[in-house]
This record gives structure tokens, C-alpha cells and sequence, in this order.
């Protein structure tokens, strides 16, 4: 062929030939279109790449006005407007504090009001001293690999009702923190949660998959295929309809109701929910919490469901003896 490097051999597309596998069906696959010469001229990029990264001139900003919190025990509050183009919002300043602090929180706090359409990681790796408060929505992966700190997701006030407020995998390894959202979230909620609070109006399928441990809260409708691979921690569902036969995965969880601690538990997130977004299905829920032990079911590993109504009998055999 007279090539005498791989250097000319770059770009050489009429010196490839489709090989015949003896496949029948592999090799009815046509492959012209991708080793057909793409116009003329040159056929190699030679210049310098030049990546211009955009997205995160909030997040540094936000971790430059957070500074004095880090230095001295003080209240910082601050208050932006966010874009969907403004990615991963919360990140540096969790990592400032990680690299400073380890698990331990900054000697200040820091509470953030933001307003806008939140882009892609909204409070991804978020610490402990840190509220994000965001009026408005956020995309996929909110609160991704969270390890501390508060998320609250309210509507806007001209919200029509019924709000979708957060896109996919959200919390997605969090390990800590608390999350609550006045309206639904997409499919794949909670996936790989080990540590994190969370209370959501909705949630599209496959919510809490390889959940191992943390506490979630689904008030609103939520998808098929619940608990997958769960292995730990509990999920308190909403479910008035009972849809939860249908929905849940029980290969390794089990849908009980609520004995009198977990209705306590309950009932304190729902508080703090109310609290923190104003939700008013969680005031209603409070107004009308005497029927929570008919309306909602506590979903947990089926070892752990197995263990506490062990002990219950043990209780019970326990008195009647006496």
C-alpha cells in the first residue's frame, strides 16, 4: 500500500473493506454508509480542542459568597435566580466543606433562596450546614451522591396544580441529607439511597431500586415496580386506592401497615414537609392524619418485617403468660 506510518493511514476509508463473517444475518448488515468518504478536502481534524465548559459560574459563585460560614459561626443567606443551563448547583461548595471538615459540618450555616428552573444535578453532593430552597423546578439528578444538608422544591405561585417538580434518578447514591419536594418527581426515585430523608408528591416508576438504606415518603400517585432490590431503610406510601400489589416488587420487600412509632415518624415528616414547601397536601394529610393508619402502607426488606412481628408476638405471648 506504500503507507509507511499509521499517521497516513488516517482518513484512508477506500482501503476498508466490510468482512464477511459467515453469518448469514450479520452479514446482510450494510456498512457502506460508514466507510463511504465524507466529502473532500481534509478528512481529519488537526487543529486544537478547545473545551469552553459552561454551566457552572452559579455554583462557583455560590461557594465564593459561602466563604464566611466556613471561616466563623454565622448565618450566611443569600439568594439567586437559577437557569436549566446552570448545572450541579451546590457542588463545590459540598465539596469545600468535605475537603475542609470531613463528615463534620462548617462552624457556620449557609440557606440559599433560589427562584428559576434548576439544570441538571441541582444540589449534587451537597454537606451538612447547607439549605438550598428553590421556588420553581429542578432536571434529573437532584441531590445526586448527597451526603448532608437540606433540599426544599416549592411550585411557583402560578403553578397550575399538580406539579412536576423534579426530573430522573434523583438522590441517586445519596448518603445523607434531607429532601422535600411539594410536588412529583420522575421514574427511578431514590435509586441507590443509603442514607437520605426524603418526602416527594409522586414518583414515576421503579422508585427507591437498590434502596439500602434512608427513610422516603411518597404522597401522590408513584410507578410500578417499588422496591427493587431493596436490601434496607423504609418507604411510607400514600396509597388510598391500595395499588400497592400491583406496584410494589416483592421479591425482597414486604408492604405492612403503620404500628404506633412509625405513624409518629410519619407524622414528623409530614410536618417538616409542610413546613419547609407549604405543601398543602401534607396539611390536609395532618388535618386528616387519623386515617393514615387505613391509607398508608410502610414498605421495608422483608427480613427486617419479619423481625419486628417476631417481636410483637413475643410481646404478646409474653403478657398472656404473665
Amino acid at each position: 500500500l506504500g503507507l509507511r506510518s499509521f499517521e497516513e493511514a488516517v482518513g484512508r476509508v477506500e482501503l476498508l473493506r466490510q468482512a464477511k463473517t459467515g453469518d448469514p444475518r450479520a452479514d446482510a448488515l450494510d456498512l457502506t454508509p460508514l466507510i463511504a468518504q465524507a466529502g473532500t478536502g481534509a478528512t481529519r481534524f488537526v487543529d486544537e480542542v478547545h473545551i469552553d465548559p459552561t454551566g457552572h459560574e452559579l455554583g462557583d459563585r455560590l461557594a465564593r459568597d459561602a466563604a464566611p460560614a466556613l471561616e466563623r459561626d454565622e448565618l450566611v443567606e443569600l439568594s439567586y435566580e437559577i437557569r436549566n443551563t446552570d448545572r450541579t448547583v451546590g457542588a463545590r461548595l459540598g465539596g469545600l466543606i468535605g475537603k475542609r471538615f470531613g463528615s463534620a459540618p462548617p462552624p457556620g450555616r449557609i440557606r440559599v433562596e433560589l427562584e428559576g428552573a434548576a439544570g441538571q444535578a441541582f444540589g449534587a453532593f451537597l454537606a451538612d450546614g447547607v439549605e438550598l430552597l428553590l421556588t420553581g423546578e429542578a432536571n434529573d439528578y437532584v441531590g445526586k451522591g448527597m451526603a448532608g444538608g437540606l433540599i426544599a422544591i416549592r411550585p411557583p405561585a402560578n403553578d397550575a396544580g399538580e406539579p412536576v417538580l423534579m426530573g430522573n434518578t434523583v438522590l441517586y447514591g445519596a448518603t445523607g441529607g434531607e429532601l422535600y419536594c411539594a410536588g412529583a418527581a420522575g421514574e427511578r426515585f431514590c435509586v441507590r439511597n443509603s442514607g437520605a430523608t426524603a418526602v416527594v408528591e409522586g414518583a414515576g416508576e421503579h422508585p427507591c431500586e437498590y434502596m439500602t438504606g434512608g427513610t422516603v415518603c411518597i404522597l401522590g400517585s408513584y410507578g410500578l415496580n417499588l422496591g427493587a432490590g431493596m436490601t434496607g431503610g423504609e418507604i411510607f406510601v400514600y396509597d388510598p386506592e391500595e395499588r400497592i400489589e400491583r406496584h410494589l416488587n416483592a421479591q425482597l420487600v414486604a408492604a405492612e401497615r403503620l404500628d404506633t412509632a412509625e405513624l409518629g415518624r410519619l407524622r414528623a415528616l409530614l410536618e417538616r414537609h409542610q413546613a419547609l414547601t407549604g405543601s398543602a397536601r401534607a396539611a390536609d394529610l395532618l388535618e386528616r392524619f387519623a386515617e393514615a393508619p387505613l391509607v398508608f402502607w410502610r414498605v421495608a426488606p422483608k427480613a427486617e418485617v419479619a423481625r419486628i412481628e417476631s417481636a410483637a408476638e413475643g410481646t404478646v405471648a409474653g403478657k398472656s403468660a404473665g
